[in-house]
């Protein structure tokens, strides 16, 4: 069954009221929080990840729905979106609290890949190892109009075949996603499929050249390449790699 691209007002209406009492609080955490950002000297990805870590131990007690209504004030601010998803993921009430509308309020607004890539990697790929958010949801990402939900719903595969992310390897459900995408020649969505398929070739290398096998007529000639390569040498392609915020948190080294 396929899961909504975007919330419903009614489902908008029901997210944003479950938030209400917290929304004023919160927002005035977010300024405080972008304030200490602005007054670092340097403030790069670790440096940002300090504070990040220093408010998610003062705000361990508080509820999951502070939490939400943080990272939805932060989701504005594009550079700074990943700080919103981690404040989640390391939260454990609110990452368990994760669902399809959280995580369709999450994605709205996608518009880059290193914001799909961050949101893929941080919170909807880990959320959908843990079943918190359906297949359904990241189906029906796969089959959007939008560039960057297609690409989200490659790079939440990643976490499927990722021991740090609580993924065992799950053959099916990534070439599921992948297949839907073989013919799409967005390069956005090429890369994704692409890095999809070299993260899964470390769990299941046969599926892989099966799959590229039997797409051979739809795939792009790149990732052809790219993935051939992986199953060749074990190693991923020498093409150049754009620079990627990922590279500085630890949860993904690929593109």
């Amino acid at each position: 069954m396929e899961g909504p691209l975007e919330l419903s007002e009614a489902e908008k209406d029901s997210l944003l009221g479950a938030m209400a009492s917290h929304t004023a609080e919160a927002r005035l955490a977010a300024d405080a929080l972008l304030a200490d950002i602005e007054a670092l000297a340097l403030a790069d990805t670790p440096a940002i990840r300090r504070l990040r870590q220093a408010r998610t131990a003062a705000w361990k007690a508080r509820p999951a729905e502070f939490i939400f209504a943080l990272a939805l004030a932060l989701s504005g601010r594009r550079a700074l979106r990943w700080v919103g998803y981690e404040l989640i993921r390391f939260h454990g009430p609110a990452f368990e609290s994760v669902d399809d509308r959280l995580a369709a309020a999450l994605a709205a607004g996608l518009d880059s890949w290193d914001s799909v890539d961050a949101f893929g990697r941080i919170l909807s790929g880990p959320a959908w190892v843990r079943g918190l958010i359906s297949d359904g949801l990241i189906g029906a990402w796969s089959s959007s109009t939008d560039r960057w939900l297609r690409r989200a719903a490659l790079v939440s595969t990643v976490a499927l075949n990722m021991p740090a992310d609580g993924g065992r390897g799950d053959t099916a459900r990534t070439l599921a996603i992948c297949a839907r995408l073989t013919a799409d020649r967005d390069d956005m969505v090429v890369k994704a499929l692409s890095w999809a398929l070299r993260v899964l070739v470390g769990h299941d290398a046969g599926a892989v050249a099966a799959f590229l096998e039997t797409h051979d007529q739809t795939l792009a000639a790149r990732v052809k390449r790219e993935v051939g390569h992986k199953l060749r040498t074990g190693r991923k392609s020498r093409s150049r790699q754009d620079a990627s915020p990922l590279k500085a948190t630890g949860l993904g080294n690929e593109r």
